[in-house]
């Protein structure tokens, strides 16, 4: 045979370094809010997961804007998200109220764990349906609240009644309630806005409103960090549901119309 076979390109084994640092930022602060809720300083764990949720979304865009996106970043990424988003704020809702239910007796200790338990299962099958997803969804929203905005209500409302000296103890029946709905609005159909589709690169124009509202919002957040996450987060989770309840009013309105 007088050709040759083609040479085999060598394979890449590295990784790029820069948008993997802040994945792997994005676990430390979910690693610290764990340890954080175990010595009891809440507040701590609370701000640590929307360190993580900052970090978390600036990675994907330091990837895309410096052409190092990668399948490895991609399922790193998943991984940071389930100990951040998923593990951290369970445990965090564990150690602060859910745990206090066994006082109440052995089944009550039972829902307790098993509530956080339920969080964290509803938050890994929400990013293993992304990841499945994600050359087909609809990049203008999520279907299911995304596992960051979870964990914002649930660690802003941690953040909020121990800023105001409310022991978990005393939220205990209110907590299962907050960790159950949240976590299967994850894994629920419901159609969230996804703030991904904004228009924020260098080229793309918004209105001036916009600018003025960023600054309120940025004032409001230097007054009182914890309430005003909790009302925001709080807010955008309804929305979902809104959406779906006026868009199922819309076609049976227009359903009507053609029937007549």
């Amino acid at each position: 045979m007088s050709d040759s076979l083609p040479a085999r390109q060598p394979r890449h084994r590295g990784i790029y370094l820069l948008p993997n640092l802040f994945t792997t930022g994005a676990m430390f602060a979910g690693f610290y809010a764990i340890l954080a809720s175990i010595g009891g300083h809440y507040a701590d764990a609370a701000v640590a997961v929307f360190v993580a949720a900052l970090l978390d979304g600036l990675d994907g865009r330091v990837a895309r804007l410096t052409g190092t996106q990668s399948e490895f970043g991609v399922q790193y990424d998943s991984l940071s998200d389930l100990v951040s988003f998923g593990l951290a704020p369970a445990l965090v809702m564990y150690t602060w109220s859910l745990s206090t239910l066994r006082d109440f007796g052995p089944l009550w200790g039972k829902l307790g764990w098993a509530t956080a338990f339920i969080y964290a299962a509803c938050a890994a099958l929400r990013l293993a349906r992304f990841n499945t997803q994600a050359g087909v969804a609809d990049k203008r929203y999520f279907q299911g609240l995304a596992s960051p905005a979870a964990a914002a209500v649930c660690m802003s409302f941690v953040w909020t009644m121990d800023k105001f000296g409310i022991p978990g103890a005393e939220l205990c029946f209110i907590t299962p309630g907050i960790a159950a709905v949240t976590g299967l609005l994850m894994v629920s159909r419901i159609r969230y806005f996804s703030f991904k589709s904004l228009p924020l690169g260098d080229r793309q124009h918004v209105p001036f409103g916009w600018i003025v509202a960023a600054l309120l919002i940025l004032v409001l957040l230097y007054l009182d960090p914890p309430r005003v996450l909790f009302v925001g987060f709080s807010i955008y989770l309804l929305s979902g549901p809104a959406m779906t309840l006026w868009g199922l009013a819309a076609h049976r309105r227009r359903a009507r119309r053609g029937g007549a």
